[in-house]
């Protein structure tokens, strides 16, 4: 019985790779399409465990989950990896509200960025200056700021057709605002969250206090973009109005956690490593279905994919659910802090953490002759309508593991409406498409397929389609 077993599988394994590249990119997408599991393991990521904010009891629930649904898929190794990660908790829901200088009140919609420190149990009521950068701090002075609230107003660019563009060119009031208006004695801040839809859910994020000693921490929050404009508008009218807000969130010391791993070890190649991964944790607002449940689902499928494809790789693939990737990269650090130690040779990373909408392509950080492969490769790709193959950033959890001669790779979906739900109320998962998702798992597992094949760091000759 074994070696009927055995011959099976030989014979399977050997018909792969006597077919063309185009028609083992059909199998592996019919395979996605027909026979997915990433939707399935989203369903329960998401409705079953929620929200997985570093050092929860979701966050660990997602851990235990991620180990035995791995182990499920026949790999040839699952492990944790443990990794210290901060704890912080939002405590009980925010309130706040706008008071005219009449004392007519307006409640908005609020939630703590992450990391923030509680306002006083009673709450924080102060008059509001309206910037834009901290150049506009440095201009109004001690004078003007001093015992206010300063809310941050600059919105996403809508202008740029890359909304990561946008979020980039705004995203540094959220993370630093706190710091920078401390120095010039503002007692708390409120920032325009970062989304391109005019909602009235708030959207949280990190932010950071730097070097700030803890007695001069000032609470942070994040405001609707409706209640940003209603704010504005109303500074426009009544200069001397106030804001009220109240948020109860705790900062802990660090708690133990874990990132996920299962490999299947290569046949030709075992001590060269491929990894594919995305973030276990997310935010607490919603289900962090988009961010970063799809890329974590997606990673796992791609094993999944090789293996019902009957793919037996040439080199170690490994799968990573990262942890702490939110507020902190500590799992992704961590990693490759183990990687470097074990002396272990990571020839190819890709990261999926950008949504689980429909992929349009990957960005490559990587040579030019690996690159120049990559681009000979496109046709492959055209009848799944895959286009974008661009030279620049990866993912966050793997830029630790980069090197002068490996390749890091990030997917790239379409992203006009991931900010719509990033680290919203609205990262649900009912906001997430299964076709897209699959057709995601699908992308990232013809990639790591190529890449396998045919290796990294290429002659200076290769190009082409190959089969």
């Amino acid at each position: 019985m074994n070696r009927i077993l055995y011959l099976l599988i030989f014979l399977l394994s050997f018909n792969t790779y006597a077919q063309s590249d185009e028609e083992v990119l059909r199998t592996i997408y019919t395979q996605s399409l027909t026979n997915g599991k990433s939707y399935a393991w989203l369903d329960y990521l998401s409705n079953q465990i929620g929200g997985r904010l570093s050092g929860s009891l979701q966050a660990e629930r997602a851990v235990q989950w991620g180990k035995e649904e791995l182990e499920k898929l026949g790999l040839d190794k699952v492990w944790l990896q443990e990794v210290m990660v901060p704890k912080w908790v939002r405590g009980a829901k925010e309130y706040a509200y706008i008071e005219s200088s009449k004392k007519q009140t307006t409640n908005v919609n609020i939630c703590a960025l992450g990391g923030s420190v509680a306002t006083n149990p009673l709450g924080l009521k102060a008059k509001v200056v309206e910037v834009h950068t901290f150049e506009d701090l440095e201009k109004l002075g001690e004078a003007q700021i001093k015992g206010k609230i300063v809310f941050y107003n600059r919105p996403m660019q809508p202008e740029l057709i890359s909304t990561f563009s946008s979020y980039g060119g705004c995203v540094n009031q959220r993370y630093s605002g706190a710091v920078e208006a401390a120095k010039y004695g503002a007692v708390g801040v409120i920032v325009r969250s970062m989304s391109l839809r005019l909602d009235d859910l708030p959207h949280t994020g990190s932010m950071t206090y730097g070097n700030l000693p803890v007695e001069k921490r000032i609470p942070s929050a994040a405001i609707s973009t409706n209640h940003a404009e209603l704010l504005s508008a109303s500074l426009k009218l009544d200069k001397d109005l106030e804001f009220y807000f109240k948020q109860s969130c705790t900062q802990y010391d660090d708690v133990l956690s874990h990132n996920v791993i299962g490999e299947i070890t290569g046949s030709e190649f075992p001590n060269e490593y491929f990894v594919v991964g995305g973030h276990l944790d997310s935010w607490d607002l919603g289900d962090g279905a988009h961010d970063d449940g799809a890329g974590v689902v997606q990673s796992m499928d791609v094993l999944r994919l090789l293996k019902e494809s009957g793919i037996k790789p040439k080199r170690s693939i490994r799968v990573v659910l990262f942890m702490n990737e939110e507020n902190g990269l500590r799992g992704g650090r961590k990693y490759a802090e183990v990687a470097k130690q074990k002396g272990e040779n990571h020839v190819f990373a890709l990261e999926s953490d950008a949504g689980g909408f429909t992929p349009r392509g990957f960005s490559f950080d990587c040579s030019d002759a690996d690159f120049e492969q990559v681009l000979s490769w496109k046709p492959l790709f055209k009848p799944y309508l895959i286009h974008y193959f661009e030279k620049g950033g990866s993912g966050a959890d793997i830029s630790p593991l980069k090197t002068d001669n490996n390749v890091l790779c990030g997917l790239r979906p379409d992203s006009q409406r991931y900010f719509d739900h990033h680290h919203a109320a609205s990262d649900t998962f009912d906001a997430v498409n299964k076709r897209e998702l699959e057709l995601g798992a699908a992308t990232m597992t013809a990639l790591v397929y190529l890449f396998d094949k045919y290796g990294t760091n290429p002659l200076p000759n290769q190009s082409g389609i190959k089969n």
